[in-house]
């Protein structure tokens, strides 16, 4: 079954509705990173830099794939020592950076840059979904979220005329 593009951004948006995620909370994130550098800069601008990049199919891919990783460690049905590796969030494991990645990759090397600050500071949602209260895996989520922030503020970025 082959899916178009538009389709699997429902399907994404979807997912990370039923995980928590709005796109306001993205953009509050993009308004975090740009609200220094970007005169007058509104939410709504954040969030129509957000939605643009929700349309990249490479995003879409990204959050299908991680969130489906999440939530089979959730359920307990990965195998060992994976199980134990992303419930717990391991610092060394890297491959949720990795995924990460992929989606900064998409606006230029600003996104690099904003993506690793982010990921320090973890504000707003990032910080809720690193909290680690619960039953709730998000050791993929909190990256793709922190990932989508970077790459719009990036995208942000490249419009604002020097």
């Amino acid at each position: 079954m082959k899916i178009n593009t538009e389709e699997l951004g429902r399907i994404a948006k979807d997912l990370l509705k039923q995980r928590g995620v709005s796109i306001d909370s993205i953009a509050e994130l993009v308004y975090y990173l740009q609200k220094e550098y970007v005169e007058e800069l509104t939410l709504e601008q954040c969030q129509e830099n957000v939605e643009a990049v929700l349309e990249k199919r490479e995003v879409q891919n990204a959050i299908i794939t991680g969130i489906q990783l999440d939530l089979l460690a959730e359920e307990k049905k990965l195998l060992p020592p994976l199980q134990h590796i992303i419930e717990s969030d391991e610092g060394l494991y890297g491959v949720d950076e990795i995924l990460a990645l992929a989606i900064v990759n998409v606006y230029g090397s600003i996104g690099f840059t904003n993506y690793g600050y982010i990921d320090k500071v973890k504000p707003g949602i990032l910080k809720e979904l690193n909290s680690h209260n619960g039953n709730a895996v998000h050791t993929f989520l909190d990256d793709i979220i922190g990932a989508i922030a970077a790459a719009a503020a990036s995208r942000l970025a490249h419009s604002i005329p020097e």
